[in-house]
């Protein structure tokens, strides 16, 4: 167990620090908010500060007492082995690895490709105009939703939400997606199972609270 509050550092609008919300809640876990501005004084998270916490300079930071944990779906694996009430994960094993590859489906293909540092980067060094970033971005999302789509779609073991009727891991990673592929002015018609499933948790006080605009530090 915790020995002192948790603590999150993030950025309201980071979709990493966005799932690393939503599992808090739906733990039911109070944590301590700790602002990290991505673009403030050239990046608050490139200070001397928050590289001690992170080298990587990337959000969210998770700390747990003396402990400090970084990435976030190593942050939420935690989470659920420290308090396995009420999961995150399903019970038997190959339940478990759909919802992890659901999970990184978006964790490890979508969302990178669209970080802040690579867009930066594209903007930056390579001379991307926004047309041609509002093109990557979306394109990128697009071929990650349609995979999720059929993943979705096709399997008898999704229900309300990503798995079954109870929302887990693989929720807490597409909502934010979609609201990444809504600010990158994207349909989601093409994806209704998707959307229905956004929508499910869109319902839910855990995802409410976890919103960008409802966070402390919203612009």
């Amino acid at each position: 167990m915790a020995s002192e509050l948790l603590a999150l550092y993030g950025y309201w609008r980071s979709s990493a620090a966005y799932r690393v919300r939503i599992a808090l809640n739906l733990k039911g876990l109070a944590y301590e908010t700790r602002p990290v501005h991505l673009l403030r004084d050239g990046g608050q998270q490139h200070g001397a500060d928050y590289r001690a916490l992170n080298p990587q300079q990337l959000l969210p930071c998770l700390r747990d007492g003396e402990r400090v944990l970084t990435q976030s779906m190593a942050i939420m694996e935690y989470l659920e082995e420290i308090h396995p009430e009420p999961p995150l994960l399903p019970a038997d094993a190959r339940s478990r690895a759909r919802v992890r590859a659901l999970a990184q489906a978006v964790a490890c293909d979508i969302h990178p490709l669209g970080n802040l540092r690579v867009l930066q980067y594209l903007e930056g060094p390579l001379g991307v105009d926004e047309a041609q970033k509002l093109a990557w971005s979306q394109h990128w999302i697009e071929t990650g939703f349609d995979a999720i789509e059929a993943m979705l779609a096709g399997n008898s073991a999704t229900g309300r939400y990503c798995h079954g009727d109870t929302p887990g891991l693989a929720d807490a990673c597409l909502v934010p997606q979609v609201y990444n592929a809504q600010r990158w002015k994207l349909s989601m018609e093409r994806w209704p199972t998707i959307a229905r499933i956004h929508a499910a948790c869109g319902e839910l006080e855990a995802f409410q609270r976890a919103a960008p605009e409802a966070q402390p530090d919203a612009l």
